[in-house]
């Protein structure tokens, strides 16, 4: 009896581990036509260095075990592009002390600008942002009561979160209320709490556009 359940233990795992094989080739086969189709490079391989390299983007430096893969890069109707699968790892003990890893996967979209720009994060608010203003981690308001209800907003530069945040972009995100926005140096970047299935790459590749597009010209007119 103790030998048929394990047999039958060992064919779960076995079913499990081909089932996430065969998840990940037909992921990896919908991402290469659509980059294809929108004349992106799409590039498979695991990418450690990628997080190394921008890890001032603060997504991009949590856990260890860092890379990116499955990246879909190249110019999207004018500018740089990099879209990618991310994943890292935390670790927590159990009760009798053995160390548990947990890994985590989500979709990260990276578009570079002409300019590098101080920190700023705009990010829906909720019991995390909550806890960091309770120790001294406040966020910036805004006019419009509604944006800064639903909106935690931090920088260093309280001028450029204004800049960044005018009443259209503010709108936007209102509408958009999904989204996690990040600019630092001379990215503008989008981070997904999970991965998102290949056909909705598309659709957010023009909402990182239209983000860019918002920001005002004269943020880019004397450099």
């Amino acid at each position: 009896m103790e030998i048929l359940v394990l047999l039958l233990i060992v064919g779960l795992v076995v079913a499990v581990v081909i089932a996430a094989a065969r998840a990940a080739r037909k992921r990896r086969e919908a991402l290469a036509q659509l980059a294809a189709r929108l004349g992106l490079r799409f590039v498979p391989d695991q990418d450690h260095a990628l997080p190394e390299r921008f890890e001032f983007l603060n997504k991009l430096r949590q856990g260890s075990n860092r890379y990116a893969f499955n990246r879909l890069e190249g110019d999207y109707h004018g500018h740089e592009v990099k879209v990618f699968d991310y994943h890292f790892e935390t670790y927590s003990s159990d009760s009798k002390g053995r160390r548990q890893t947990h890994h985590h996967f989500f979709s990260f979209f990276m578009l570079r600008l002409p300019r590098s720009f101080p920190e700023v994060t705009v990010l829906r608010e909720g019991l995390f942002s909550k806890i960091a203003q309770a120790f001294g981690y406040d966020d910036i308001d805004f006019e419009s009561a509604e944006f800064s209800r639903k909106y935690c907003v931090r920088s260093p530069d309280k001028r450029f979160a204004y800049d960044v945040c005018h009443p259209r972009m503010i709108e936007y995100l209102l509408a958009n209320p999904d989204l996690t926005l990040e600019i630092e140096g001379p990215v503008l970047a989008l981070a997904f709490p999970s991965r998102l299935k290949p056909e909705q790459i598309e659709s957010n590749l023009e909402r990182l556009v239209a983000l860019r597009e918002l920001l005002p010209a004269y943020l880019f007119a004397s450099h």
